[in-house]
């Protein structure tokens, strides 16, 4: 394979994936990964991708993406239901679960509606309209609207959270860094996300793997902060190896 034809062949492989990891596209086009970072640099300098460490990103997922709610239910929306599903499982009745705004979140929301005794604290206005029609108890924060994320979010969403208390937290995100923590691009939604972790006994990362080895502009918390993390077998081994190694529980689905 000619090396512009490599090169094309690596953007096609991330426009379907959503993410390319060096290891993979050295295996898959039995290339040395030296051969691999060489292309995606070149790549990335040609505003073609975003570098990652161990891979690359399309290049408008940057740091400061914040991309429409809508647009975000399209993408790994399969690995978005075993997750839910996976969550769902952890909830018992007489709990009060923290769900944070976000796609994936509001795919647990659903998959608790036919609970019973369940409390549902959450910033996010479209996860209260989901849970309107359900027998569960639903508690919305307050606070300023968000249009893009339909999240609540400023002061008021968190002297609201900090008078509460709650057993999980299901928390969402849009960058993981195993080393570096969980990100987003909003710096009020970092702020209230950081309350939930502070009032929640139990705080679960509810993440496809597409977000691992991403960095958003405003860090949540550190790694450190988490009990557990459920997302999809796409995690790089690599970070799997690393949050194991600090304690972490990992649910694959």
């Amino acid at each position: 394979m000619l090396i512009e034809e490599r090169r094309r062949a690596i953007l096609d492989t991330l426009n379907r994936d959503g993410r390319v990891l060096v290891a993979d596209l050295a295996r898959q086009f039995e290339a040395s990964q030296v051969t691999i970072r060489k292309d995606l640099e070149l790549l990335h300098g040609h505003g073609l991708v975003h570098r990652t460490h161990g891979g690359a990103l399309p290049a408008q997922e940057g740091a400061l993406e914040d991309s429409a709610l809508r647009e975000k239910e399209k993408l790994h929306r399969k690995e978005k239901l075993h997750i839910a599903a996976a969550a769902a499982r952890l909830v018992k009745e007489g709990q009060v679960i923290i769900l944070d705004s976000g796609t994936t979140t509001t795919t647990i929301a659903r998959a608790l509606r036919a609970l019973r005794n369940l409390t549902i604290v959450t910033n996010a206005v479209n996860i209260a309209a989901e849970l309107s029609a359900s027998a569960l108890e639903v508690i919305l924060t307050g606070g300023t609207l968000r249009r893009n994320s339909f999240s609540l979010v400023g002061p008021i969403a968190e002297e609201t959270l900090r008078r509460l208390n709650a057993d999980v937290l299901f928390l969402g995100v849009d960058g993981f860094d195993v080393h570096y923590g969980l990100s987003t691009p909003n710096l009020l939604e970092a702020k209230v996300n950081r309350v939930m972790v502070e009032v929640a006994k139990r705080t679960v990362v509810v993440a496809d793997s597409s977000k691992f080895g991403r960095r958003s502009l405003s860090r949540i918390v550190p790694p450190s902060a988490l009990h557990q993390i459920i997302t999809d077998r796409g995690i790089p081994k690599s970070d799997l190896r690393t949050l194991k190694k600090a304690g972490i529980e990992v649910t694959l689905v």
